[in-house]
């Protein structure tokens, strides 16, 4: 990518010097947040997968989807490691792992907001028709489909003489884009059929709305400058800045998972529901 931007840009002497210490000062900040990162993220992700097969002992519900999403962030985890241990040397397939790792935890980010919503707008249908054999064989696909896409894109640069990196533009730009209309629509349906049951619990209510709300914030404030930067690319412009803020953002979104541990424990609703109320209470007391 730096090297797209640099035939792109033109430069006189004093200005390209001043630009090659900005770049550095760009690569620097970017390890060090992703180091960060790497550090807070991979040992909290582990501890809250162990948490999670504790809270399926316990409670005898699988969050099938929430594991997978979080073990495919761990892969993600384990492969930028790799890549800041190894920043000087050019490793392929590990970038392949990684960005599979990262379109995975986008299938299961839809699954999950998929579970919700039909939980809540459609709770007979999904009582009856789910079952531990359909979340294994969803799963198995979430798995199977970005190596085969990787496959199928080079299969299909050799055949039409393509450059792969356009290709690879292309799907991912409409990899990133079609899940935007599907977590808009999980959550919108969800809104309406929730203002409409009276059965369900308020907690219960404030987790399923907790965990779609943080789907779409997660996935429209992280990955959306990604998919600016890939469009902007297929247009021949790369921004530099753009491309380390995007893959900065690409960083933190298996961070910001770990967030859905919080709307899947009853007892940390029930205490940010309380907080909430004490604050409330708070205020009112103020202003009198």
């Amino acid at each position: 990518m730096t090297e797209n931007y640099n035939n792109i840009t033109h430069w006189n002497g004093s200005y390209e010097y001043f630009n090659d210490e900005y770049n550095q000062k760009l690569d620097f900040i970017r390890h060090v947040v992703r180091c960060v990162i790497i550090s807070i993220g991979l040992p909290l992700t582990l501890m809250v997968i162990y948490s999670l097969c504790f809270l399926v002992r316990k409670d005898h519900v699988a969050p099938i989807y929430v594991i997978n999403l979080l073990i495919s962030d761990l892969i993600q985890f384990c492969c930028l490691l790799i890549l800041e241990i190894n920043q000087h040397q050019s490793l392929n397939i590990v970038n392949y792992i990684y960005s599979s790792g990262l379109m995975t935890s986008v299938c299961f980010m839809v699954c999950v907001s998929l579970e919700r919503y039909l939980v809540i707008a459609h709770p007979l249908w999904y009582r009856f028709k789910r079952t531990i054999k359909i979340s294994v064989v969803v799963s198995v696909v979430a798995w199977l489909l970005p190596p085969v896409t990787f496959l199928l894109l080079f299969l299909f640069s050799q055949l039409l003489w393509v450059p792969v990196e356009v290709i690879y533009i292309i799907i991912t730009i409409i990899f990133l884009i079609i899940p935007f209309p599907l977590l808009i629509f999980f959550l919108v349906g969800t809104l309406r059929a929730l203002s409409a049951s009276v059965s369900i619990p308020f907690e219960e209510k404030c987790r399923i709305v907790g965990i779609l709300v943080m789907m779409l914030l997660i996935y429209t404030l992280l990955f959306l400058p990604s998919i600016i930067l890939f469009i902007l690319m297929y247009m021949n412009i790369f921004d530099r800045n753009l491309g380390v803020l995007s893959g900065m953002f690409f960083t933190l979104s298996p961070l910001a998972d770990l967030i859905l541990y919080v709307f899947l424990r009853k007892e940390s609703i029930v205490k940010l529901y309380t907080a909430v109320n004490w604050c409330r209470l708070a205020n009112a007391d103020t202003n009198i």
